[in-house]
């Protein structure tokens, strides 16, 4: 099976042998310059996108009106799964024509495609200088027609063209620039950022699925605490997630908190994340104190946050529906705020509710996120090192006992069906847990004398 490198150079050598141009572009030909394994791979041509679906039957027009089509690497991907959108990139190569683009009146898209035969028309529509070469992957020749090639070297992200224009023309751009600066821990040159400062107001034109996806790959690429100074700075985090804003400057109990405020406490977290990370562990990181500002108070004795647990699991379901996360996504995120505050009491749990907690689901994320609390606040791991070997000692079988009795055997002696069901079958659990309850005859003894027949 071709690997994607190898697909779009045959891609590459067959547009070329009918006589079109074609290249290597965007992103893949920045990252081999910068000898790093592109995520996937793009081709730019001259052929028209009915051109393209001649020559390569076995095409997808998803956005034939912008230029582009998809050629799926042989082997990889099918039709249902292209047709439903649900084919990951690194499955196809996508194909775009040279093209020029006109106004962009909703901010994201142009409101016409001009399709050309000329490369540097091309380029001079694209994002940023170091998206903005060609590559043959041929012979390794780089068409390079606006200094994409001098900012990777000087570690400069710089926009192409006029910076007000480009961002204009597609205000994801801003979050981009953000995103490709601290993944390559760049700097964004000045009038870029001016631009960017002056324009965040308008991020509220991009769908909340691209701001989320931008936001979510900014919290994942392992440079999460550089991204989101650069969003304060440039004034995208206020418009984008005030809630996160709104941590600046609310002191925390220095005794607990030596490192500083509720903002300082959670890009630490965000500095420490593990990569590759879960998208739901790093927005729980990013999540897990947002309930802090609004419950600041100071009391006799300290500075305290009363309820913010509560309060910060209703502000990120509001965060999660606006972002629009699954409910996968956002149940996750919601368990990992709603249960980080525990582990300050897992050592005097009771042994019933200790193994319920341990066997919650995705447990290591919630370890995970305790462990960068820890770590980014006052570094005692005792918590976390007990929850940790409680996990790897009590056996699996101690952890989700078969249950002694069920429903029927209540409805057998008399119980009628109902709420009390669920407190009967929950307390005989507990009694497993803990060791109390070995047998169905110690469970229905105990329910008798527990629970007895109204």
């Amino acid at each position: 099976m071709a690997s994607a490198k190898q697909h779009a150079t045959t891609i590459i050598r067959t547009l070329r042998e009918r006589g079109f141009q074609a290249y290597l572009c965007g992103g893949c030909a920045r990252d081999l310059l910068l000898a790093r394994e592109p995520a996937d791979y793009d081709v730019t041509t001259d052929a028209t996108p009915d051109e393209v679906m001649h020559i390569f039957p076995e095409t997808y027009a998803v956005g034939a009106q912008f230029g582009v089509v998809l050629v799926p690497i042989p082997g990889k991907g099918s039709d249902d799964s292209m047709s439903a959108g649900a084919s990951s990139k690194s499955h196809v190569v996508e194909v775009a024509t040279f093209r020029s683009d006109t106004s962009y009146s909703d901010g994201r898209h142009p409101d016409e495609v001009r399709f050309s035969k000329d490369p540097r028309e091309d380029v001079a529509r694209r994002d940023f200088t170091i998206n903005g070469m060609l590559m043959d992957p041929v012979s390794g020749e780089v068409l390079d027609f606006v200094g994409g090639q001098k900012d990777l070297a000087a570690h400069i992200v710089r926009t192409i063209g006029d910076p007000e224009l480009r961002f204009g023309e597609d205000k994801l751009r801003l979050l981009r620039a953000v995103r490709f600066a601290a993944r390559f821990e760049y700097e964004i040159e000045f009038s870029t950022f001016s631009a960017m400062a002056k324009l965040a107001s308008q991020i509220h034109q991009v769908s909340r699925e691209r701001v989320r996806d931008e936001l979510s790959k900014m919290l994942t690429e392992g440079h999460a605490r550089e991204a989101f100074l650069l969003l304060d700075k440039s004034g995208l985090l206020e418009e984008a997630l005030p809630e996160i804003s709104a941590m600046k400057g609310v002191e925390q109990p220095p005794q607990y908190h030596p490192e500083g405020d509720v903002f300082v406490h959670t890009l630490l977290l965000l500095h420490n994340l593990p990569h590759p990370c879960p998208s739901t562990l790093a927005w729980g990181a990013l999540l897990h104190d947002v309930g802090k500002p609004p419950t600041f108070r100071v009391a006799p004795d300290r500075i305290r946050f009363d309820g913010h647990v509560e309060v910060g699991v209703r502000m990120a379901e509001e965060i999660c529906q606006r972002l629009r996360f699954s409910n996968e996504d956002t149940e996750e995120i919601l368990a990992l705020v709603n249960h980080h505050m525990r582990f300050a009491h897992v050592t005097q749990m009771r042994e019933s509710t200790l193994k319920k907690f341990l066997r919650m689901p995705k447990f290591e994320e919630h370890l995970a996120l305790h462990r960068l609390d820890c770590q980014s606040s006052h570094g005692d791991l005792s918590s976390y090192n007990f929850a940790r070997e409680k996990l790897a000692t009590i056996p699996p079988e101690k952890m989700r006992p078969a249950p002694l009795v069920n429903g029927d055997d209540l409805i057998a002696v008399g119980y009628r069906p109902g709420p009390r069901f669920k407190e009967i079958l929950s307390a005989v659990e507990d009694g497993q847990l803990e060791s109390r309850l070995q047998s169905k005859d110690e469970a229905m003894e105990f329910i008798s004398r527990e629970f007895p027949l109204q």
